[in-house]
């Protein structure tokens, strides 16, 4: 097999420990040499004083937790070319990787060109940044529903009274509530002038008990999601910052509906906009785990349940697949109803998502925009067939049917 790379290298990192191969091709003979450093700073920057004094032109590693991240940063300072290699993709590659040293084993994959390259560093940081929001938005909606618990407890009715407690009108009742207030009549007059509701309804909605100990986890909750509205605006500020490399993207991938400016820079910054990585369409789906997973024995389909992909991403598409699903006129729309008829609304809001990500995937490869097929397009796609069952069915209930084409 042909040497892409003479003097290459391959990096085991782990917690406390780095394992270093330094393989080096020359005129037919491999020459190996592996050294262990630790992953103090002053042992990482040894570690690239060694790679460049071995002459080493490209270093892999594989994204393994977060451990690889301070070895990265320290060897991008030097002259050498890093790849950030897929666990998945190595160990799917046929070797003796169990028999080997994984570092020796990835200084050879690198040497043969068997390893692709994971995104770059302006995707690394987007990424970072996006995954830690949607941690905290999903620590906020705990807050948010520890506090309806905390008012339910108090038998405060005022989440079926509201659509959201933490609005305009909820946190100044429970502010209200906090500082002392318990007239319901005194509480409902803080309701905002755009509340649907009944002012009797959601009189008796705030009428309730409140104690002391009530009071102290209202204002706990409520400081805690202040907190965390103030996170993750921060972090938006941040994304803003550094989204202009992903501005041409996010305006392509905003054109299919149901994706929004955040879901967009959500998408690239799992998948990156340089699509070569993924040979077709149907790799990044799968890697994504929007697709059947191969269930199958002696002629028969175990199971037709997705596989395990991208949790990040798979969620986010899953999100913009059911608002995608609600465009009314569209082709995503006709899918979902199509398929929800036969297989479930589950497995037809998978397919959606799978048809966003095919779509995605062409936009940023072609640098097109998107383009949709109508609500129509399955009636046109298979006219015939659908001619023949109405025509038939017509028949069954006692007509003598004859259809004349229209003219244009």
């Amino acid at each position: 097999m042909e040497v892409l790379y003479p003097h290459c290298a391959g990096l085991d990192v782990h917690k406390e420990t780095v394992v270093a191969c330094v393989r080096h091709m020359s005129d037919g003979v491999v020459r190996r040499e592996v050294r262990t450093f630790k992953t103090l700073t002053t042992d990482l920057l040894a570690l690239s004083e060694w790679l460049a004094s071995e002459g080493c032109t490209h270093v892999v590693m594989e994204a393994t937790g977060v451990y690889w991240k301070p070895v990265w940063h320290i060897l991008s300072d030097g002259d050498v070319a890093l790849t950030l290699a897929n666990a998945a993709h190595v160990k799917n590659v046929p070797g003796r990787k169990t028999d080997v040293n994984d570092a020796t084993w990835l200084a050879d994959l690198l040497a043969h060109g068997l390893i692709r390259a994971s995104s770059d560093a302006a995707t690394q940081e987007q990424r970072g940044l996006l995954r830690t929001r949607k941690q905290l938005v999903r620590e906020r909606a705990g807050h948010v529903q520890r506090l309806q618990r905390t008012l339910e407890d108090a038998n405060i009715k005022l989440d079926s009274a509201i659509s959201d407690v933490t609005g305009v009108s909820g946190r100044a009742m429970i502010q209200a509530l906090i500082d002392g207030q318990t007239d319901p009549a005194r509480l409902a007059e803080l309701a905002h002038r755009r509340i649907r509701t009944a002012p009797e309804i959601l009189r008796e909605a705030l009428r309730g008990r409140v104690t002391r100990h009530h009071r102290f986890l209202l204002a706990l909750h409520l400081k805690q999601i202040d907190a965390l509205d103030e996170a993750i605006a921060g972090i938006d500020q941040e994304v803003d910052a550094h989204v202009e490399p992903f501005r041409a993207a996010i305006a392509q991938l905003k054109t299919i509906p149901g994706i929004s400016d955040l879901s967009a820079c959500v998408i690239l910054a799992e998948i990156g906009h340089d699509m070569s990585r993924f040979p077709t369409q149907g790799h990044l789906i799968s890697w994504a785990g929007l697709c059947p997973k191969n269930d199958e024995s002696a002629g028969k389909r175990r199971s037709s349940r997705m596989r395990k992909g991208a949790p990040w991403l798979k969620t986010t598409l899953i999100q913009c697949a059911w608002a995608a699903a609600r465009k009314k006129g569209s082709y995503l729309q006709a899918q979902f109803q199509r398929l929800r008829a036969r297989r479930g609304a589950k497995k037809a809001i998978g397919a959606v998502a799978a048809s966003m990500l095919t779509a995605a995937y062409h936009m940023l490869n072609d640098g097109t925009l998107y383009h949709d097929l109508g609500a129509d397009h399955f009636d046109r796609r298979a006219k015939r067939v659908a001619t023949k069952r109405l025509i038939a069915r017509l028949e069954s209930l006692g007509y003598d049917v004859q259809i004349t084409p229209s003219t244009a």
